[in-house]
């Protein structure tokens, strides 16, 4: 165990990072940990290495060993991924707290197709701390980091008119106040400016709308040069203004939008009151309030908790179909099992990626269909191709094949409800995509690109069933244009006229893959001038999350003599009148498909 840990941080990655600090001249930042006489030190904390690789049982197949962390006590031990009953577990033995065993992944076949798409990624053009100590206890970026940031959390407090149990965090949880002020977000933008890659930056919290400054914040980013901004929120603050002042609540969206915000990216567990107590009341008055505000770029975010809401999903799209004006997706994201939690609790409530596409399936009637998702990794495929053509360094998704996937619907309308097909029912996409790597070879093996972008544009339409596809969809049109323009208003038309699905796996402890975490690209950024992936940030929460942000706290008593004691705990928590809010029409005409649900 220890010499693979040694191989993990060999002479690849001290070159890498030589090279780095040579480029950019710039200063290192200190490793959050250690790695001495067999054991990661963090400050006080001592955490030890290596265990017994498991064994495997009758009836079971490896699939690959990687390490994994002990739930109980940190512990970086090896773990074997292998199949039984065609599905994927996760299997790791600690030497002091034993046999820990878990889902790994729903569905073997879809495993391997994903697993082809599989791309190794760049990682960050500079990392931001000196390497110390093995994955994932030097986070920061790190040398060993295989993936550039694609988008960045930055959370912009932990308060929270919420209390939803399975959150990460929330500041009367944490035991105190977090909010960088604008100073510290400047900074915390110029260290992601250092990866020269297109920023992508996603305000969150706690919930974000609980700061007055937020539109000056977004402002602030924008000049910063952030390409596109997204707002994480349960979306409560836009329904009570509008049911307070419906202009008010408007004014605020519009000056959010005008400000920068590209996309809202909203909680939406469910179409009833069951499957989604969260925010069902609130959310047709957010949607109005959007729809008056001329925001249109709404993600609906599910949370999936199997026995919970998995029932639920088909309707979930079905209602993104609904509100198509001002929904451009769903992204699904199965449940993170945050916490010790007994092996017939994580039973009740584990779902990972197929289960989810499996009940999508049967909950659209067979419409959208498993075998037209594909892995994140699909996108690199456009972006290698567009860098050859261009000589430009491109932006890329090079994710764990595990980690997400996703497909694009278009939505048919027949006798007032809706119907989905998908990308992969009237475009040959494994032939296609194979068809763009093999012209993006070329280029690199010297053909003239200009040559090989006109063959590539000419034979489009032989991956083009017309007769399948939508009489009202030109995709031969607008797949040329992202081919030939590769701009953000190519990108859009493309995402306007569809409808995108995609599902999100964060880990937790019980089945947490280091392989995983090296390949993560959604990452935080905070304070001190780290970026942190997203993997350890909330899974490790008191080596990482909790640790930088008690650095930068405002202490309970200090924060309610300084704002009040309306700005916090049970004076800004949200109570809502269920029976008022479901009297309305808006409320009515919004749920009215689902009403008998």
């Amino acid at each position: 165990m220890v010499n693979s840990l040694k191989l993990n941080s060999g002479e690849g990655d001290a070159t890498r990072m030589e090279a780095a600090k040579t480029e950019h001249s710039f200063r290192l930042l200190p490793a959050p940990s250690k790695f001495e006489e067999g054991v990661v030190k963090f400050d006080d904390r001592e955490i030890k290495v290596g265990g017994p690789i498991p064994e495997l049982h009758e009836g079971e197949k490896l699939v690959r060993v990687t390490h994994s962390l002990c739930p109980a006590c940190y512990r970086l031990i090896p773990a074997t991924i292998f199949e039984k009953e065609d599905k994927l577990y996760i299997r790791k033995v600690c030497p002091e707290h034993g046999e820990f065993e878990d889902l790994y992944y729903g569905d073997v076949g879809l495993y391997y197709k994903f697993d082809y798409w599989e791309y190794e990624g760049k990682g960050p053009k500079v990392p931001y701390v000196d390497l110390k100590a093995p994955c994932p206890f030097n986070c920061g970026l790190c040398p060993m980091h295989h993936q550039h940031s694609a988008l960045v959390n930055l959370v912009v407090t932990n308060r929270c008119d919420q209390s939803c149990w399975y959150c990460f965090f929330y500041a009367e949880k944490a035991g105190y106040v977090y909010e960088p002020t604008l100073e510290q977000i400047a900074f915390m933008v110029d260290q992601l400016k250092k990866q020269e890659v297109t920023l992508v930056i996603q305000l969150t919290g706690g919930e974000p709308t609980l700061r007055e400054d937020l539109v000056e914040i977004v402002r602030l980013l924008r000049e910063k040069g952030v390409k596109h901004i997204q707002l994480n929120t349960w979306g409560g603050t836009f329904a009570k203004m509008y049911l307070e002042d419906p202009e008010r609540a408007i004014r605020y969206a519009r000056a959010l939008r005008e400000a920068g915000v590209n996309t809202v990216y909203m909680s939406f567990d469910g179409t009833n009151r069951r499957t989604n107590p969260k925010n069902h009341w609130e959310v047709p008055y957010t949607l109005e309030v959007f729809r008056k505000a001329g925001m249109s770029s709404v993600v609906l975010v599910p949370t999936v908790i199997k026995s919970v809401n998995d029932h639920d999903l088909g309707n979930i799209v079905k209602f993104a179909a609904y509100n198509m004006d001002v929904v451009r997706a769903v992204n699904f994201q199965p449940v993170s099992l945050t916490g010790m939690m007994k092996r017939n609790m994580r039973n009740k409530f584990r779902i990972t990626i197929p289960e989810v596409i499996k009940n999508i399936e049967e909950q659209t009637n067979g419409e959208i269909t498993k075998d037209s998702w594909y892995p994140i990794g699909t996108s690199v495929v456009f972006s290698k191709l567009v860098e050859a053509l261009t000589g430009r360094e491109q932006f890329e998704m090079a994710n764990h094949p595990v980690c997400g996937a996703g497909t694009y619907v278009y939505v048919e309308w027949r006798n007032g409800e809706p119907h989905f097909i998908p990308l992969s029912k009237f475009i040959d996409l494994e032939g296609l995509l194979e068809y763009l790597k093999e012209k993006t070879e070329e280029i690199k093996e010297g053909t003239n690109k200009y040559w090989v972008g006109l063959k590539l544009v000419m034979n489009l339409r032989k991956f083009i069933d017309k007769e399948k596809g939508p009489k009202d969809l030109d995709i031969l049109k607008i797949l040329m244009n992202v081919i030939t323009k590769h701009d953000y208003s190519a990108l859009g038309e493309f995402h306007y006229r569809l409808l995108f699905l995609g599902t999100m796996h964060f880990m937790d402890l019980y089945n947490y893959d280091v392989q995983r975490v090296m390949r993560c690209d959604i990452h935080y950024v905070v304070p001190d001038g780290r970026v942190i992936p997203f993997c350890t940030y909330n899974v490790l929460n008191d080596l990482y999350r909790d640790k930088v942000l008690k650095q930068y706290q405002v202490p309970l008593s200090e924060w309610i003599a300084k704002h009040g004691k309306d700005s916090l705990g049970d004076a800004i928590k949200y109570k809502r009148s269920a029976s008022a809010l479901e009297s309305s029409e808006i409320y009515k005409e919004t749920y009215k498909p689902f009403l008998q649900a």
